[in-house]
């Protein structure tokens, strides 16, 4: 699958949800094609000397409906199509849960973990100062993701506000507490798996506790969705990150797990444990009721999708299933709910922390978490209401609300 491109994907998505909604082509068109993309070599100083130049790219997909909104990627297999893709599935999760964002991503080619801390803070800020025309709180609001965290964003806050001439602390969001950043923001994308778990479950006329659940990726995202899921009463069979990955048919002992790889460069396969060491594939194609992939992209694909057991899939990572897997899944009566209403905790918190940052004013924890609710539980409704009335699968349900809201906006603003 090595050839596998994501934003195919999310073209074929684009017109699958346009053609169910009646709509001529060139009304959603323009969805097809990022409006900026910013591609450039961030030269480093590395700590023995020498320089290297790291490939960065920063792709604002659509502004229609605000800001460009979207993580920056710090992973060795970055690459042009994958943040075209990732940029168009935010513009879509912005627009799904109702937030006034359109979507972009950024991401640099390198393996984070192969560079001290201070080669990590010069590569965060020439990040900065590379996608510094094009950056900012009205613009383009960069965010974590897979290989960035709290403290990167901490030292992009301070090189934009630099280059700015005053503290903008509104640039990025996933920041510190210190530097504004929002009560709620680190769980946010987790909180979000869990409830759409809940809402899911009862949707089904079912009981999220008891219920079985594997998880693919232990990172942020997969290790609080993991403890939430837990808190819920739901079983956790298998878990696993890059090294490996584990499973204990009795329930694994989630929070010990993650207190475990909390430390930087911790791995599972040196945890100690109750377990038995098992393949990505295994874990994929676990019997259990749950599974949530929040790795990377493309893991549930036609080569596997017939062997997964699950009998939902919550997404967690951006793209992990292709559409070929969509089908398959489809016809075992699978419930797939889509990463751009399953893992949009995350977004709407950063909405919620750029809105605290605009005002000088920020709000505590539990009315950060009944907001959040409020807007996922509604999200949920509405992509399940109409996925039901049209006969069509979750995802293609959370599509056309998000098209059609796009196409309105547009047809507002005279585009």
């Amino acid at each position: 699958m090595s050839d596998y491109n994501p934003y195919l994907t999310v073209l074929a998505t684009i017109e699958k949800a346009g053609k169910l909604l009646g709509y001529d082509p060139s009304k959603y068109e323009v969805l097809k094609h990022p409006e900026r993309e910013l591609r450039g070599g961030i030269p480093i100083r590395m700590d023995d000397g020498s320089v290297r130049v790291f490939a960065g790219y920063r792709v604002q997909h659509s502004t229609v409906r605000g800001p460009a909104k979207g993580g920056i990627r710090f992973h060795p297999d970055v690459n042009d199509d994958e943040v075209r893709a990732l940029s168009a599935w935010m513009t879509f999760k912005c627009a799904v849960v109702g937030i006034p964002y359109g979507g972009g991503k950024g991401g640099v080619v390198v393996d984070p973990y192969s560079l001290s801390r201070d080669e990590l803070q010069r590569l965060a800020r020439g990040y900065t100062t590379m996608t510094y025309p094009i950056i900012g709180p009205e613009t383009d609001i960069p965010a974590p993701d897979v290989g960035t965290n709290a403290e990167v964003m901490g030292w992009i806050v301070d090189q934009y506000s630099v280059l700015r001439g005053h503290f903008a602390p509104g640039v990025v969001t996933g920041k510190p507490l210190g530097l504004g950043g929002s009560k709620g923001r680190t769980e946010a994308t987790g909180r979000g798996i869990m409830t759409a778990a809940v809402n899911t479950a009862k949707a089904l006329g079912k009981d999220l506790s008891g219920m079985t659940v594997a998880v693919q990726g232990m990172g942020n995202v997969g290790s609080i969705s993991a403890l939430l899921l837990a808190e819920k009463g739901a079983k956790i069979l298998a878990v696993s990150d890059v090294s490996c990955a584990i499973y204990n048919a009795a329930g694994l002992d989630v929070r010990a797990i993650a207190d475990f790889l909390a430390t930087r460069g911790a791995l599972l396969k040196d945890y100690k444990g109750d377990h038995q060491i098992i393949t990505n594939e295994e874990l994929l194609s676990a019997d259990v009721d749950i599974l949530v992939p929040a790795a990377l992209e493309n893991q549930i694909n036609a080569g596997n999708a017939d062997k997964i057991r699950a009998k939902i899939i919550l997404e967690g990572a951006n793209g992990p299933t292709t559409i070929e897997a969509d089908a398959v899944l489809e016809q075992k009566g699978v419930i797939v709910v889509p990463d751009i209403l399953a893992n949009a905790g995350g977004v709407v918190v950063s909405y919620f922390e750029w809105v605290q940052n605009l005002q000088n004013f920020y709000w505590d924890e539990a009315e950060v978490n009944t907001r959040l609710q409020d807007i996922l539980d509604d999200a949920f409704r509405s992509v399940w209401n109409i996925a039901q009335e049209n006969k069509v699968d979750l995802r293609t349900g959370a599509y056309l609300i998000a098209v059609k809201r796009l196409v309105e906006t547009m047809e507002l603003r005279g585009l």
